[in-house]
C-alpha cells in the first residue's frame, strides 16, 4: 500500500501536534494532500478509472471544507498550512 503507518504518523507528527494526533485540522489537510497528490498521479497513468476520479473529487471536496472551516476559524494557522504543503501560487 502507498500509505504505511510510518509514513502516516509521520505526516501528522509534522503537520499536528503529535504522532497520535489524528483530529488536529492541519493534520488531515495534510494526510488529504498527500492522498489527492497520489491519486492525481494514479490517474494519469489510468485516465478512464472513473471510480479513482469521483474519490478524488470527494477528497478534495473534503480537504476545501477543511480549509474553509481552517479560515473562518484561525486565518493565521490558514495561512501557515497552505504555504507548508504549497496548495496556492
Amino acid at each position: 500500500m502507498y500509505l504505511t503507518k510510518e509514513k502516516k504518523a509521520s505526516i501528522f507528527a509534522k503537520h499536528g501536534s503529535s504522532e497520535t494526533d489524528t483530529g488536529s485540522t492541519e493534520g488531515q489537510i495534510a494526510l488529504f494532500t498527500h492522498r489527492i497528490n497520489h491519486l492525481t498521479s494514479h490517474l494519469k497513468s489510468n485516465p478512464k478509472d472513473f471510480n479513482t476520479e469521483r474519490s478524488l473529487v470527494k477528497l478534495v471536496g473534503k480537504r476545501r471544507n477543511l480549509l474553509d472551516y481552517l479560515i473562518r476559524n484561525d486565518i493565521e494557522r490558514y495561512r501557515a498550512i497552505i504555504k507548508e504543503l504549497g496548495l496556492r501560487k
